[in-house]
């Protein structure tokens, strides 16, 4: 039917991204609409896919704001379907303690917010996006997100084509002596290698810097721990995968946050690089700047 269309739909939590995710797509090249009613998506597909000589890649964003009903979403992909168009759909969501956050400091109303909390309209609205969530081709949480990471994600995936996977994965170097991260999934203890603090030239520079790396990984110990955290990790991250985790925050602790852990972060992120098809990104919460 017509000429060949990538036709995506961008749905989601109120506050998790989806307008910032319009504007990334707008940028590559893509006809975008936001908020458009179910009752239209039908007919725009149509015309998209007839027009000659249009865009070959469109995405039209629904929420709440249209007043969402889970009988009549199904119907307009199913028509879809039956038109022969062909469809995926980007499900954007965050935690609840972002998405309030990001209301209270944008100091804008939720539309599911009939009584004003914040919190209820965001429970209200993940129940009435639940079906669209479960049909999603990709879900994205942007918790941890910043604006750079998500325009890389969706270059990868809707620009460059490349493989994705439903995961996200945050390499996090932190100190004991700061408290372990709230938002830690795995977290392992590296204060039993070798600790440049107590080296004079070493104490003031950082896992970042070769010197310090070449001391923390001088022993055999270091690099079987290396090895074998690697191998755990690639092993863990198909089957988190496959139970739906979308989000997963590898933290690795040494006594500052300066020398080991950083050492260690640094590497596991270099080793993990070539799983092109999850998401990841390196942070040091506690090194100095």
């Amino acid at each position: 039917m017509g000429r060949n269309l990538r036709f995506l739909i961008v749905t989601g939590l109120s506050g998790a991204g989806k307008l910032t995710a319009l504007k990334i797509l707008e940028d590559k090249g893509y006809f975008c609409v936001d908020n458009i009613p179910l009752l239209l998506v039908e007919k725009f597909a149509e015309l998209s896919v007839m027009q000659e000589g249009g865009y070959d890649r469109v995405a039209l964003s629904i929420d709440s704001r249209t007043g969402i009903v889970v009988e009549t979403v199904r119907e307009t992909l199913e028509h879809l379907k039956e038109m022969g168009i062909s469809y995926e759909i980007l499900f954007f969501e965050a935690s609840d303690a972002v998405l309030l956050r990001r209301y209270k400091e944008s100091r804008r109303s939720h539309p599911m917010a009939r009584d004003g909390r914040i919190d209820e309209g965001i429970a209200r609205e993940r129940v009435g996006l639940a079906f669209l969530k479960d049909q999603a081709d990709y879900i994205i949480d942007t918790s941890n997100l910043l604006t750079r990471e998500l325009r890389a994600q969706l270059e990868k995936i809707f620009v460059d084509s490349g493989n994705y996977r439903n995961l996200f994965v945050t390499i996090l170097s932190f100190g004991f002596k700061y408290g372990i991260p709230a938002d830690s999934d795995l977290v392992f203890d590296v204060r039993f290698l070798p600790n440049p603090y107590y080296v004079e030239e070493l104490r003031m520079k950082t896992g970042k810097d070769r010197e310090v790396q070449d001391y923390v990984m001088r022993t055999e110990t270091a690099s079987q721990f290396l090895e074998q955290l690697v191998n755990m990790i690639e092993f863990l991250l198909p089957n988190y995968e496959s139970e739906g985790k979308s989000q997963l925050v590898i933290s690795i602790g040494c006594t500052g946050g300066q020398h080991r852990s950083v050492t260690i972060a640094e590497y596991l992120y270099q080793r993990l690089s070539g799983h092109l098809e999850y998401g990841l990104k390196l942070e040091h919460r506690d090194i100095r700047n």
